[in-house]
C-alpha cells in the first residue's frame, strides 16, 4: 500500500485547520451516487482538531436525520505512514497544538502521551479501523469515530493495534472477532487509500472539511474548526438556491 512520508503538516490554531500535501495523483471511479443529498464529513482520528469539531458533527448530524439528509464520514489520511521523528521539538508541537484545541473547543486532551520515549503518530489504522466499521455496522460509524478519538487524546492508548478497538467494539455492540478480521485484510487496507484519494479529488487538502452535496454537486459548509450553526446555516442556503 502507498504511504506518504515525511509529511510536514501546517495547524493553523485560527482557522482550526490541518492542511497536508497531496496523497495520490491517481484518478478513482466515479461515485454512483444512491440519494439526491448528503452530509460528507472528512477527516481523520488523530487530527486534533477533528476532535475539536466533534460536538458540532454531532449537532449537524442530528439535524440531518431531522432533514432525512444522510450523514457519511470519509477518511481523509493526515499521517498515513507517519513521517517525523518523535523528538522533543514534535513532542512540543503536538503538546502545544492539542492546548490550543481544547482552548476553542473545551474537547478534554490527556497528556501522558509526551511522555513516552518511542510513539509512530501513524494515522492509517485509526483510518482503517473506522473504514472497516463503516463496511460492517454503517450506522454506528460516528459513535465509533468518536471513541476512538476519545481513546487516543484523553486515554492516550495506541490505535495502531486491533486491541485497542476492542472496548470500543464491546460498547457499541460490534462482533470484536469480525471487526479484528477485516481490519487485518488487504480489502479494508485498500478500501481506506481509497478514501484518502477520493478526498483529495474531491479537493480537500486539510481537516476537518464538511461538505454538503445536492445531487452530483459537491459545497464545502465546513473548512477546519466550524460551528454548527455557520454549518447548516450554509446548508441551508445550498438548499435555497
Amino acid at each position: 500500500m502507498s504511504q506518504t512520508k515525511d509529511i510536514k503538516i501546517n495547524c493553523d490554531p485560527k482557522t482550526g485547520l490541518c492542511t497536508i500535501p497531496e496523497f495520490s495523483d491517481q484518478p478513482i471511479d466515479p461515485i454512483d451516487w444512491k440519494t439526491d443529498s448528503e452530509i460528507i464529513y472528512i477527516g481523520d482520528p488523530m487530527c486534533s482538531w477533528c476532535w475539536g469539531i466533534s460536538p458540532q458533527l454531532n449537532a449537524l448530524q442530528r439535524y440531518g436525520q431531522q432533514e432525512n439528509i444522510p450523514f457519511t464520514i470519509v477518511m481523509g489520511g493526515l499521517r498515513p505512514g507517519g513521517g517525523e521523528e518523535w523528538n522533543e521539538k514534535f513532542r512540543n508541537f503536538l503538546k502545544h497544538h492539542w492546548e490550543e484545541v481544547n482552548k476553542r473547543s473545551n474537547q478534554p486532551f490527556g497528556y501522558e502521551l509526551f511522555e513516552l520515549d518511542n510513539f509512530d503518530y501513524d494515522t492509517e489504522p485509526a483510518c482503517r479501523a473506522v473504514v472497516t466499521v463503516r463496511s460492517i455496522a454503517p450506522e454506528k460509524v460516528l459513535s465509533f469515530y468518536e471513541l476512538t478519538q476519545h481513546y487516543f487524546y484523553v486515554e492516550n492508548q495506541d490505535p495502531k493495534q486491533a486491541v485497542f478497538y476492542e472496548p470500543i467494539c464491546k460498547k457499541l455492540g460490534i462482533d470484536f472477532a469480525k471487526f479484528s478480521t477485516q481490519f487485518a485484510s488487504e480489502e479494508m487496507k485498500q478500501a481506506t487509500v481509497t478514501d484518502f484519494r477520493q478526498s483529495r479529488q474531491w479537493g480537500v487538502n486539510g481537516f476537518p472539511a464538511v461538505l454538503y452535496r445536492k445531487g452530483d454537486q459537491l459545497h464545502f459548509i465546513g473548512r477546519g474548526y466550524t460551528e454548527y450553526a455557520a454549518m447548516q446555516g450554509r446548508l441551508e442556503d445550498i438548499e435555497g438556491e
